[in-house]
């Protein structure tokens, strides 16, 4: 009994153990991992944003500080907002916008809006962010989005990479999972739309020589592993 509580014990505390694969055709892995998105120092990174591009992160009213897109001000750009609007302006410069809100339609924040799907790459070819607009936000402050729009901003987001990232390492969060409200699908799912997208995007051409999907550590070990290793296997 002591040598089973002891075992125990060790299985949990021990981390979980990434979910893995390897594809042949082309040739790139896929990862599933426990950790921190920002510690993923030698990869791109995607960084899920809204329509209108809006930063402010002041009483979380607009942005979650807490939010990906948060720690990406505060860890990337040291909370230099007046920096990363300049650098998104640059990006976006040559993207045609979806409308632009009237003060009264949007009382806070920015309004011009670009269509769902838009990709703004920061950064410099050894490290690209490349900040995806995969929810559109609403007057009220509220990101909203869906497994058509969110397929579409993964579909985006691979041609982007594809043209930008010369095969590097890509790391990523679950989009959809947190604040731009993917109601209607559950963080499992949610990772598997972002594997077959993937998949099938490198089926077709080199993406990245290797994606890492990166989660949480509590949340991580509440998936379950088993189910999305087979899933990977499958595809």
């Amino acid at each position: 009994m002591v040598v089973a509580a002891a075992a125990y014990g060790v299985a949990r505390a021990w981390p979980p153990s990434p979910v893995r694969r390897r594809l042949t055709h082309p040739d790139c892995s896929i990862k599933l991992t426990a950790g921190d998105l920002f510690d993923q120092i030698e990869s791109h990174l995607v960084v899920g944003f809204t329509d209108t591009f809006d930063t402010d992160t002041r009483d979380d009213r607009i942005i979650n500080r807490g939010s990906v897109q948060g720690q990406f001000l505060t860890r990337i750009y040291d909370d230099d907002r007046a920096r990363l609007d300049m650098d998104l302006e640059a990006a976006l410069a040559g993207v045609a916008p979806a409308g632009v809100l009237t003060r009264q339609e949007k009382p806070l924040g920015k309004r011009t809006r670009y269509p769902v799907g838009t990709v703004a790459t920061l950064g410099t070819p050894q490290r690209l962010f490349f900040c995806v607009g995969y929810s559109a936000m609403s007057p009220d402050l509220v990101a909203q989005s869906g497994p058509d729009e969110l397929w579409h901003s993964l579909g985006q987001l691979w041609a982007e990479a594809h043209r930008r990232g010369q095969r590097g390492g890509i790391a990523m969060a679950v989009v959809g999972a947190g604040l731009a409200r993917v109601d209607a699908v559950q963080r499992p799912t949610l990772i598997k739309l972002i594997l077959l997208s993937f998949v099938a995007a490198s089926r077709q051409r080199v993406i990245s020589r290797e994606l890492s999907i990166v989660v949480p550590p509590g949340e991580f070990a509440e998936l379950d592993r088993l189910e999305l290793q087979e899933f990977l296997d499958s595809l």
